[in-house]
């Protein structure tokens, strides 16, 4: 059920604490996305956040996406306790909405030269415009039941095989395709999809990816090489369908 968040000009699909599973713009509006070209550290990168809404004329509340960059995957309690910093930075900037989360969010950890500390990488935003088309962005989800973070519950946990991890992506396609209809879109108006994992998922990407995205795949599809945030989780995605991206 999509939830309006009148200050930030969009509504959201409610998820967990730390995020919500994605946020669509409303009538009159767009989402836009910025990707940072340094990885500043988290209070850092809300402090860029915040300079550069500013900068464009949108308050704080027009934040509706974050993606972060993390040293390595967290434990299940180690993401509990990150997210209570986290959340307390929104709580900061007065972005919940009677207890609510409304910021759709990714957080993976690159393999190969990962920060130091959690960082900024990018984040959407709202802005006065038209489309002309529904403007969304899909947080990251990976092989768990959507509201879940129980161990017991990542599909074929422990297990890596080319069996496993295609069953793993068709369960993270299912609940890509569950948020799009709950944004009330599809993909044929999705402008970026990535994919985010350290296994090489090339001999089944047209069959499990590209097959089901319909005309999205004409847009690309970035591969991440990055592992999910919590340990065991193996495969990631996340969408956006945006009026503009830009880099900072």
């Amino acid at each position: 059920m999509l939830i309006k968040n009148p200050a930030g000009n969009y509504a959201f699909l409610k998820g967990i604490s730390p995020y919500s599973a994605g946020a669509v713009a409303e009538k009159g509006y767009a989402i836009e996305h910025v990707r940072l070209h340094g990885l500043p550290p988290l209070r850092r990168g809300f402090e860029v956040v915040e300079g550069y809404l500013k900068s464009i004329g949108r308050p704080k509340t027009a934040l509706c996406g974050i993606e972060l960059r993390s040293p390595r995957p967290f434990s299940f309690r180690g993401f509990s306790d990150f997210n209570t910093g986290y959340i307390e930075i929104l709580k900061s900037w007065d972005l919940l909405q009677d207890g609510l989360n409304p910021v759709a969010r990714t957080n993976v950890a690159p393999e190969l030269n990962s920060p130091a500390e959690p960082s900024l990488f990018g984040f959407s935003y709202t802005v006065s415009a038209s489309a002309g088309r529904p403007t969304f962005v899909v947080a990251g989800a990976g092989e768990l039941p959507e509201g879940s973070l129980d161990p017991h519950d990542v599909v074929r946990r422990g297990e890596t095989s080319k069996e496993a991890l295609i069953e793993k992506a068709r369960f993270v396609m299912e609940l890509m395709d569950s948020r799009l209809k709950g944004l009330v879109t599809d993909w044929s108006h999705v402008t970026a999809t990535n994919i985010y994992t350290v296994h090489d998922f090339s001999s089944w990407l047209v069959t499990e990816v590209l097959s089901r995205t319909h005309s999205a795949h004409l847009q690309g599809v970035t591969w991440h090489f990055s592992r999910p945030p919590i340990v065991s989780i193996e495969y990631e995605m996340d969408l956006r369908g945006c009026l503009k991206e830009v880099v900072i």
